[in-house]
């Protein structure tokens, strides 16, 4: 009844198209939202058919964040039980083999926010706005600054997480938090276009990529040159690969396998 009501799964073309669909509360991620996000990412992530998903929300508002009503007058192991399934949620985002795409129209606070630095990729719409506002309420934004620090950086994420003030979209593509700022009105397209394009590479090496990428970025540098390097002979070694370098130097179309 979940998947029904609160969130909502369409496969067009070779995309998945996620909808959190709280809009009358403002699409907070409650436990029991989050636990279905959580599933409906991992099933899409197993799916051959599928190429990219693509997280958007009903309403004016991306995500508020965490539904406060579930973080009042609870005690330790409820709190913990919340917090667990929002690190089990970000962390399967990056997990999936599958890029996840953030279409961001309206707010998008706290956990909200979170959720879309956690993406690996996000399209705002030129009304968007992002905030850590965890501050102001005497709950500082502890797990959002986990994925916020790591994509905009040190300093900006400082000014988010200690002013709790709210930034437009230029400001969040600028700083990092998106790829890019698109009108309103060609929020939709301009998302979908993005995933189609993903959805003409090999999934195969569009997955050895994801996965690379998130285990590189935290190594020394020279760790990660020799992690990559094994990565890249593994993949030159994979069907795929092959028939793409044929593909390229015959002047032809590549046809993928998957391996």
């Amino acid at each position: 009844m979940l998947a029904e009501q609160t969130l909502l799964t369409e496969i067009v073309g070779s995309s998945a198209i996620v909808t959190l669909n709280r809009p009358e509360r403002r699409n907070a991620l409650s436990l029991p939202l989050m636990r279905e996000l959580t599933r409906t990412l991992e099933q899409l992530g197993g799916d051959p058919g599928v190429r990219a998903v693509i997280i958007r929300a009903n309403g004016p508002v991306f995500s508020a964040g965490h539904d406060l009503s579930e973080l009042s007058g609870g005690n330790e192991t409820a709190y913990q039980t919340v917090f667990d399934a929002c690190v089990a949620l970000m962390e399967t985002v990056q997990r999936i083999p599958r890029p996840v795409i953030a279409e961001v129209a309206g707010v998008a606070t706290a956990a909200g926010c979170q959720l879309v630095a956690t993406c690996d990729l996000a399209i705002a719409g030129e009304g968007a706005r992002f905030a850590t506002p965890g501050v102001r309420i005497g709950l500082f934004c502890s797990t959002p600054m986990v994925a916020v620090s790591r994509a905009i950086g040190r300093k900006r994420a400082l000014e988010m997480l200690l002013t709790g003030e709210m930034i437009d979209a230029r400001t969040a593509a600028e700083w990092g938090l998106v790829n890019r700022v698109v009108p309103a009105d060609r929020l939709e397209v301009e998302t979908r276009a993005l995933a189609d394009k993903i959805g003409t590479a090999s999934p195969y090496t569009v997955k050895v990529g994801k996965q690379a990428f998130y285990r590189q970025v935290e190594l020394p540098q020279h760790d990660a040159y020799a992690y990559t390097r094994d990565v890249m002979v593994e993949n030159t070694l994979a069907d795929d690969a092959q028939e793409g370098i044929g593909a390229f130097l015959e002047k032809r179309s590549p046809t993928w396998t998957g391996g």
